[in-house]
Order: structure tokens, then C-alpha cells, then sequence
């Protein structure tokens, strides 16, 4: 089945509520509009997706994405249109793509402070014992930013991750940290 999806903004929304449930259920993409913590996929509200997991699925073939006059977008297109309003958009990307081939369900980790959130199971069936912060292989780190990652992150119970990387063929390295006492 080929979803459908319509960018508005930095979204893209899928109107039809039946297509919006098969779509969570798939792989707990999107959220519902106004559900902020949908119990299960029986809500009657259209589906939000970001533009990293509307690419991702428009790849897969699962969704096809239209402007607002119904012209159909490329993936090329969104992500130019991406690009635009998401720094560091390709490395996020390529992180979230090999997370997700894994078969890890990866959320928005915003209110933690991080890209991404990863569940092993899915949001509802388990906590998300990880949390992602992309970053490019040359990039300078602030000891003092991982300090604070590590202590947020043991705080809410979750492993801290490094996702190292550049666009291309590079290889993403995964650095996990654990929080010790001395």
C-alpha cells in the first residue's frame, strides 16, 4: 500500500485517517494530531510526520508526498526543501535511515536534547532506553555538553549515544556512554 502525504511546512501530513493508522502501525511513524500519546493505532486524527521519516518512507516507496496543489514531490525535492530549515539535515538523515534499517523505532529526542529518542520495541510497549546526538566526524565537541548529555540522559534512564559521522559513504561510529561512580 502507498501512502499519501501532503507537505505543509516542515510536515507532512497524511489526511486519511485509515491510511494514518496503517501508517503507525507499520513502524510507529508520525503522531496523530492532538493525541500527544497515542495508547495504540485506534485514533481518528490525521498523522504528522517529520520530513526525516516522510523522506525515509517516500524511499522505502511507502509514501507518496504532494504540495499543497497536489503536484507530486520528489525526494530530491523535500529534501532540498529540508536542507533549508534542518541543520546538519544529511547526517541526521543518514543516522535515522541506518537506525531505523536495524529495525530500531527512532522518535524525536527534542525535549531531551537530543536527534533522536530509539526505541527498541516501540513508544507505548517499552521506554526508549536511547538517546542519539548526531554529529560530524571533524566536528569539535564540548566536554562540558557531553557532561550535561550523560547527566540528562542518566537521569531519564537512557544510554547516551554519539553518533559520529559525515555525508557520503562514511561510516557512522556509535559511541555510547555509561554513567559511573568513582
Amino acid at each position: 500500500m502507498k501512502f499519501r502525504g501532503v507537505l505543509l511546512g516542515l510536515r507532512v501530513i497524511v489526511f486519511d485517517v485509515n491510511q494514518a493508522r496503517e501508517l503507525y502501525r507499520l513502524g510507529f511513524y508520525g503522531k496523530p494530531l492532538g493525541i500527544p500519546k497515542p495508547k495504540d493505532a485506534e485514533f481518528t486524527a490525521p498523522l504528522e510526520l517529520g520530513l526525516v521519516e516522510a523522506i525515509y518512507l517516500a524511499e522505502k516507496g511507502l509514501l507518496s508526498i504532494v504540495d499543497e496543489e497536489g503536484r507530486e514531490l520528489s525526494t530530491k525535492d523535500i529534501a532540498s526543501h529540508a536542507r533549508r530549515f534542518i541543520p546538519k539535515f544529511d547526517i541526521i538523515y543518514k543516522v535515522y535511515k541506518e537506525l531505523r534499517d536495524k529495525g530500531y523505532i527512532v522518535r524525536s529526542g527534542l525535549k531531551y536534547g537530543a536527534d533522536f529518542a530509539v526505541y527498541e520495541k516501540g513508544p507505548g510497549i517499552d521506554h526508549a532506553p536511547y538517546l542519539v546526538h548526531v554529529i560530524e566526524a571533524d566536528e569539535e565537541i564540548d566536554p562540558l555538553g557531553i557532561v550535561r548529555a550523560g547527566r540528562l540522559s542518566h537521569s531519564v534512564r537512557k544510554a547516551f549515544i554519539l553518533a559520529i559521522t559525515g555525508s557520503g559513504e562514511t561510516p557512522t561510529r556509535y559511541l555510547m556512554f555509561k554513567w559511573s561512580k568513582p
